[in-house]
């Protein structure tokens, strides 16, 4: 019986080669592989042995030959096939163990040049591999190291592997070549080609729309793997599954769940609100999140004192929410979760001690994830539609990123509609500007209304939300609704809103319930209207120049 390995991920490979050398299988390898087995004293055919020709053109050219396609691809059960194997003195080959060159690995890195991306693509690996996952009957595939204890298993069971187990090797395979394809032809798209220079450059991933790199490509096929089925979808009579992208470990794609009733679809949807919510904040945050919008966030000294008062900014909506903190769950916050109900909480990590868990672990229901979403370098966020998808880049609040006001100012620069064509740096539009105070304040407002539900307006202080509008069908509406949830207790708050207002009589809606600072993307065609109803009203206006819509 012959073997062919040849191997980029070398993770339990020795292992996995003695024990089929010590059942007295024959050993063909290439390049790094056939080294390594070597090192480790196991008798190795060089590929250059079994085809008569070295491997050439810098290993460009290794296995594209008969010798190796021929007998990988031979029915052994059609006389034609083995007396053609006889005529031309080739040996079958009966296991074939290939993973491809790192291409993924490479592609990640942002100072590869273009000329060796390319020389990542693997043409022999994935040959190999679609050959001997077609011939399955007679050929085992292997391309996952996690694999490889189950074939020595199959190989040492009566009769040898079953039919079954033989095509799951081989759908694993082809699926790990499709993968690996439209990781390239993925990748491929970024490239951007100028005929003049001849240069070839890749796009930076991330780019803003309008930039060179702000095209998304006319492909895109993202391979997610299944992780868990979910206790149910949005309602209990729908079924519903949580996916990653292949290899992801950052996000919720390398979550840790370490507690609690079995996770739900929406529960999922809610704990991403929340994330994204802490993440827009470096000092210490929590967010509490129903139904994907925030009923409280907050900042504090510390974790606990910011989950306090996130909570209590809103608690009769905080019971039974979806909790999101930027900091790891240390033993404070751990009693301060568990003090009222609440149905799951994520975090980049728990404190270490026994202690934090324990705390955690009187309320066995609640559900505490964790997960490392810094380094997450996920650009794009998708959705589907009747019979379609749609893609786009992530919104991302870089107008906020820094403190306000800003170090440095740039000239007016015109509107678009929605506030889409100015720069990223707020610009006072009205007589009076904000305050040391406001400024403050509306920055933290402006970082959590852009994840509200649209059409928006929140009020807050400089360190918690007071009163959240989301998700109405105007922005009169949208006061009316804050307003609701703190009567009198809004004057002298600062408001967002998520777009602009198209009369005044959103403008005039929040000077009424109290604010006296209001910050929103401008762009109306109305702008002097309502810029003249903040100056009759004494608000400070600010123009953050970007529209954050949520749908």
């Amino acid at each position: 019986m012959r073997a062919l390995l040849s191997v980029s991920d070398k993770t339990g490979l020795l292992p996995f080669a003695k024990a089929l050398a010590g059942r007295g299988w024959e050993l063909v390898s290439t390049g790094g592989t056939a080294k390594a087995l070597s090192a480790a004293g196991l008798p190795v055919v060089g590929i250059s042995d079994v085809t008569g020709f070295p491997e050439m053109m810098d290993g460009r050219v290794k296995t594209l030959h008969p010798r190796v396609h021929a007998g990988i691809l031979a029915r052994r059960h059609l006389a034609g096939d083995r007396e053609a194997l006889a005529t031309h003195d080739i040996t079958p080959i009966d296991l074939v163990v290939v993973n491809l060159y790192p291409f993924a690995k490479a592609a990640a890195r942002t100072d590869i040049h273009v000329d060796d991306l390319i020389e990542e693509i693997d043409i022999g690996g994935p040959s190999m591999v679609r050959a001997a996952a077609k011939n399955f009957r007679d050929v085992l595939v292997v391309v996952d190291p996690a694999d490889y204890d189950r074939v020595l298993a199959a190989l040492a069971s009566p009769g040898g592997p079953s039919l079954s187990t033989r095509f799951d090797l081989a759908r694993s395979a082809i699926a790990h070549t499709a993968a690996y394809d439209t990781m390239i032809a993925s990748t491929l798209q970024e490239v951007r080609v100028d005929d003049a220079s001849g240069r070839m450059t890749r796009a930076a991933a991330g780019s803003e729309p309008g930039t060179a790199g702000g095209a998304l490509p006319a492909i895109w096929q993202p391979r997610l793997v299944k992780l868990r089925d979910l206790r149910y979808g949005e309602n209990p009579h729908q079924a519903a599954a949580w996916y990653a992208t292949e290899h992801s470990a950052a996000g919720f794609g390398g979550a840790t769940v370490h507690q609690g009733k079995e996770l739900s679809f929406t529960n999922l949807l809610d704990l991403d609100a929340a994330a994204r919510i802490a993440l827009e904040f470096d000092e210490p945050a929590a967010v509490v999140v129903k139904h994907t919008n925030p009923c409280g966030v907050a900042t504090g000294a510390s974790t606990s004192e910011a989950y306090v008062r996130a909570r209590e900014a809103d608690a009769l909506s905080a019971f039974g929410g979806i909790v999101g903190l930027n900091r790891p769950i240390d033993a404070d916050t751990a009693r301060a979760l568990v003090s009222t109900f609440i149905e799951a909480v994520v975090a980049p990590g728990i404190a270490a001690g026994d202690d934090v868990r324990a705390i955690l672990a009187t309320k066995p229901n609640m559900r505490v994830v964790t997960a490392a979403f810094a380094g997450l370098e996920q650009d794009r966020d998708a959705r589907t539609i009747l019979g379609a998808w749609l893609v786009q880049t992530r919104d991302r609040v870089t107008e906020a990123a820094s403190a306000w006001p800003p170090s440095t100012s740039l000239p007016s620069t015109p509107l678009g509609a929605g506030g889409a064509g100015s720069s990223d740096v707020p610009r006072i539009v009205t007589k009076r500007a904000p305050t040391p105070a406001e400024w403050q304040a509306l920055r933290f407002a402006w970082r959590v209304c852009a994840h509200v539900k649209s059409n928006a307006v929140i009020f807050t202080t400089s360190h918690a939300t007071l009163a959240v509008g989301a998700g109405q069908m105007s922005r009169v509406d949208a006061v009316k609704a804050a307003m609701m949830k703190a009567p009198g207790r809004l004057t002298g708050s600062a408001a967002a809103s998520d777009a602009f207002f198209p009369f005044r009589d959103g403008l005039d809606a929040v000077a009424n319930a109290g604010a006296t600072a209001v910050v929103q993307p401008g762009g109306s065609v109305r702008d002097a209207e309502v810029i003249a109803a903040a100056d009759e009203q004494d608000l400070a206006m600010v123009f953050a120049g970007r529209r954050h819509f949520r749908h």
